[in-house]
């Protein structure tokens, strides 16, 4: 493993790992606030009221 380190610079990579992991954690973060199931800011969005209509046919005879 130190061998590893001798060919990178341990805080060039630290510090782009977390960087990674960092803007990673803001992308995901913000693909949940786009849902509306995972939305802890607003909670989920109100329906609105669908109108349902039914209509009766009477069956055919065969």
């Amino acid at each position: 493993m130190h061998k590893i380190w001798l060919l990178f610079d341990p805080r060039r990579t630290l510090v782009a790992l977390f960087t990674f992991l960092f803007v990673l954690a803001l992308l995901i973060h913000f693909i949940l606030l786009s849902t509306d199931r995972f939305n802890w800011l607003e909670g989920p969005k109100a329906m609105k009221a669908a109108s349902v209509t039914l209509s009766i046919v009477p069956p055919t005879p065969a």
